[in-house]
């Protein structure tokens, strides 16, 4: 007997009593053991012939179709005084997936949404009726709604709708292509969009027969639950896994397209262009031929997020699939490289704000005040390193798109002097930094490249036969590290970085597979793909639909982008037009105080109000704090203690401890998610920090960059969150935070 769980009914098994989810696990087994024993009381319902109820527990009910003999799909888990006659289940004749909608909650929710009707004066004073409210969808006739794939029963509900609440109200229990749809022609798409983005993506292409559940149960578009392990993460799970793993028809062909050279996949933060990244290996993975090596390569930016990603690789794969992948962050991968080239090197890494104070020391030491140390290192790091540039006569002539100030050809010179003394000064200190250590990796291997091409030419010349020795001379058979290469958070990579990838593997089709958003590049490498190597026009595309942020926090967190152009990795610009959310859930709320003791004592108030209300309470783990510095993340860490709230801080390769409230800067955050966010310190003066408002009549064209990174921050900040986001400041406000937040009490 195969018992399934259709999508939708794991999250509202998810809500039930803990002994209602420990009776329905029990009630599953004995269900494949035997439908029809005395004690389950299976019948058909009166309202659809094609739904059975079965007896869970005394109190609640599982409503289920039945595919096929043997064969059975639970849709939903109802107490018994719900299950009633106003449920349909039916085959949608777009996507060919069985939907089920219960009609009565539906409309509840609607009802629920209906706006207040004003208070009567207690003489009214005699006037016309008002004219009834203009319905949403008046414009869309039922055939062509049906055409876009919203579920046919729905229709008389969907004509009455008037406001945004309704609307949400229905979107949170129809299937969800219905939602999807609604949604997009609601937001202003043209019907032509919405068929060809919403639509056409998950519409399947053989003939759909309404009765042939069996048939519709295999499709893409019903999404179900039928291990007993995978059944117990649906309820005991609420910690987003399922997910982190779950792939939508949508970005099911973006994983499965064969692309004919570098592809990249861009869209806002929780459209799931991680999870593509991750189902793109495993597809890549699949057509290898058996064999002990890692030829796909998986790699991002930081330790964090690497870690992150080798962890939901196994769990979508297991140890199977991680055994022909190398999941490495990106420096980590550029550090291997240059030891293996130079073994015997003992040379000290540092960061960038290492770096920053040895090159003021360099200026003091010289006596130089007319540079900007911070200036120096970013020239240094993005243009001379950045493009590989070796010589004071390449310097001269390296493009500097992007870095705003003009220097002259004096000035240049003085650069270059300057760069080479620097250099000098690490060399006698014993220390490196990232960027020369991912410029030296991009040297070695576009070196190592121009060697395996060189072979395949003498290889060519003589008849497709190998020189043994020209090949025992180089010190074994070269080949290229890898063949595929997938690089999530790619925005955030430096110049060298891809070259360095670019030199890695071969360049053909499927080679490299780019993920990421500028619209939440944190750092300061801004690129152009195409005058790296990295040619991906025509290979672009783009995901609009967020799967954790909801339309409230959306909304917002847009607002803080605001009118600042976002380029697209390849010269051109990048939009969030069309970005767009299905979820629903509370506005996020400002907080404002007087100065930061007094903010950092309301944090720990929301957090012990949260607590105290069985309602609201929630695992801590799932809560965390962002703030802009260090020295605030340890203040309010130390205040969260003396309220009985255990601090646990994300450090650079994630959280250190477990069951305490997640406290880190914003930097940290990259990557993460969790029910409730707290944003704090999100004062002017700190976001942006008051250095960068300096720059305004300084360097106009820094300011507008480093304004433009500082939005990108708490952008990505306020997208962490999946149900709710509190702002915090002291003082005056974040220029960056719209009026809906800062008018709050």
């Amino acid at each position: 007997m195969t018992l399934r769980l259709l999508d939708k009914a794991d999250k509202e098994i998810l809500k039930l009593p803990r002994t209602v989810k420990g009776a329905f696990f029990d009630f599953q087994h004995k269900f494949k053991t035997n439908p029809h024993t005395t004690g389950l009381k299976l019948q058909q319902l009166k309202g659809d012939s094609r739904l059975w109820s079965a007896r869970v527990s005394d109190d609640y009910r599982a409503l289920l179709i039945r595919l096929a003999e043997g064969d059975w799909l639970i849709v939903s888990v109802k107490h018994r005084k719900d299950v009633y006659d106003r449920l349909s289940a039916g085959v949608n004749q777009v996507t060919g997936g069985i939907e089920y909608v219960d009609l009565e909650v539906v409309e509840e929710s609607i009802l629920r949404r209906l706006p207040a009707p004003p208070t009567a004066p207690a003489v009214a004073p005699r006037r016309a009726e008002p004219a009834e409210p203009p319905r949403l969808f008046a414009a869309w006739s039922d055939g062509l709604l049906t055409d876009l794939g919203v579920a046919e029963p729905l229709l008389p509900v969907i004509r009455t709708l008037t406001t945004e609440d309704q609307l949400l109200g229905l979107v949170e229990y129809a299937p969800q292509l219905t939602g999807e749809v609604l949604l997009a022609l609601f937001d202003g798409t043209s019907y032509d969009e919405v068929l060809e983005q919403v639509t056409a993506p998950v519409a399947t292409a053989d003939p759909v027969d309404p009765e042939d559940f069996q048939a519709a149960a295999q499709r893409p578009a019903t999404v179900v639950t039928t291990s007993d392990e995978a059944l117990r993460e649906a309820l005991e799970g609420g910690d987003f896994s399922r997910w982190k793993v779950f792939l939508h028809p949508t970005q099911a062909k973006l994983v499965e397209r064969r692309y004919s050279g570098p592809a990249r996949v861009g869209g806002g933060p929780g459209t799931g262009k991680t999870i593509v990244a991750l189902h793109r290996v495993r597809h890549l993975v699949e057509q290898l031929r058996p064999g002990r090596d890692k030829p796909v390569l998986l790699t991002t930016y930081n330790k964090n997020l690497a870690a992150d990603l080798r962890s939901r690789l196994l769990e979508l794969g297991g140890e199977e699939l991680l055994s022909r992948v190398e999941v490495s962050h990106v420096d980590q991968l550029a550090l291997r490289i240059v030891r293996e080239a130079e073994p015997g090197s003992g040379k000290q890494v540092m960061d960038d704000s290492q770096a920053v104070r040895e090159w003021r020391a360099l200026l003091d030491e010289l006596g130089e005040d007319g540079w900007d140390p911070e200036f120096l290192h970013d020239e240094w790091t993005q243009v001379i390193l950045g493009q590989a540039v070796a010589t004071r006569t390449d310097y001269f002539r390296a493009r500097r798109a992007g870095r705003g100030r003009n220097i002259t050809r004096a000035e240049r010179a003085a650069v270059w002097q300057l760069a080479e003394r620097f250099t000098q000064r690490l060399d006698r200190l014993g220390r490196q930094t990232w960027d020369q250590v991912a410029e030296r990796a991009a040297r070695l291997e576009m070196g190592r490249e121009q060697r395996i091409l060189s072979l395949a030419r003498q290889r060519e010349e003589a008849g497709g036969l190998d020189n043994v020795h020209v090949q025992d001379g180089s010190g074994g058979w070269l080949r290229f590290r890898y063949r595929h290469i997938v690089v999530d958070e790619a925005q955030d990579l430096r110049p060298a970085h891809w070259k360095m990838l670019r030199a890695m593997a071969p360049r053909e089709a499927d080679d490299l597979f780019l993920v990421g958003d500028t619209h939440q590049r944190i750092y300061k490498n801004q690129v152009t793909l195409g005058s790296l190597g990295i040619n991906i026009r025509g290979r672009s595309s783009k995901l609009s639909l967020s799967y954790r942020t909801t339309r409230q926090i959306l909304r917002s967190a847009l607002d803080v982008l605001g009118e600042t152009d976002y380029d697209d990795l390849d010269g051109s610009q990048e939009t969030l037009a069309g970005y767009r959310s299905v979820l629903s859930g509370g506005r996020p709320t400002g907080h404002a105080f007087p100065d930061w003791s007094a903010e950092r004592e309301g944090v720990a108030a929301l957090i012990g109000g949260w607590d105290a209300d069985p309602d609201l309470r929630i695992p801590h783990e799932q809560i965390a704090i962002c703030v802009p510095t260090n020295q605030m993340a340890s203040e309010i860490g130390y205040t969260l203690g003396l309220h009985g709230i255990r601090p646990v801080e994300i450090r650079a390769d994630g959280p250190h401890g477990d069951g305490g409230v997640h406290v880190g800067t914003m930097f940290r955050f990259k990557g993460l998610e969790y029910q409730r966010m707290i944003i704090a310190g999100v004062s002017d003066g700190l976001v942006p920090r008051e250095s960068v408002s300096r720059l305004r009549t300084s360097d106009p064209a820094r300011h507008r960059h480093e304004m433009q990174r500082a939005r990108s921050l708490l952008f990505v900040a306020a997208t962490r969150a999946r149900d709710s986001v509190d702002v915090f400041w002291h003082g005056r406000p974040s220029p960056f935070l719209g009026p809906s937040l800062t008018r709050r009490e």
